[in-house]
């Protein structure tokens, strides 16, 4: 995936947008200083799961942290669990792209606004059909000493075609 950082919808937040990210990056060496702005974490664990580095994104995470995914009703509150969840997600959508549209902070709290563009491929017997999926959704993370605690997704199920992920983390009841 990538992640571009861009706010196309409003031209008049890139100054308040710029300004925050340059506060929350600092001019210090300080790195505790620097990654405590809830905006440059959520950036750069977004820009971490784009790049393919998933250990990268969930280093941002505390030990004790909430994940959900609300369109598939996923919820994770175990790290290599939540790589599992990534590394599926990127086999069955290996293109996919992330595009920033906007982002909002707001004390230790962040939200960003993403466009989100994949493929999938879905086989009939020995043919394969490729389906174009895209969709807006939105990530809000809780940030508590400059790690995320709470991590929320939001996106319309349906146009997502995630479904398939989905069955990999849900447990099956026999009645």
């Amino acid at each position: 995936m990538r992640t571009t950082n861009m706010n196309s919808r409003s031209e008049s937040n890139k100054p308040h947008l710029q300004a925050v990210m340059e506060e929350g990056i600092g001019l210090s060496n300080d790195n505790s200083i620097r990654m405590r702005n809830p905006l440059l974490i959520l950036q750069t664990a977004l820009a971490a799961l784009s790049d393919g580095r998933l250990s990268a994104v969930v280093e941002h995470f505390d030990d004790c942290f909430t994940f959900n995914d609300h369109a598939l009703t996923l919820e994770f509150t175990d790290k290599g669990r939540l790589i599992e969840f990534f590394e599926k997600s990127r086999e069955l959508f290996p293109d996919t792209t992330l595009e920033i549209v906007s982002m909002l902070g707001s004390g230790d709290h962040a939200i960003a606004e993403w466009k989100l563009a994949a493929t999938q491929t879905v086989s009939y017997g020995s043919i394969g059909y490729r389906f174009r999926v895209s969709l807006l959704g939105a990530t809000i993370v809780h940030v508590e000493n400059g790690r995320i605690v709470q991590w929320s997704d939001y996106y319309d199920k349906t146009s997502s075609c995630r479904i398939n992920l989905a069955a990999f983390f849900t447990d099956w009841i026999e009645y």
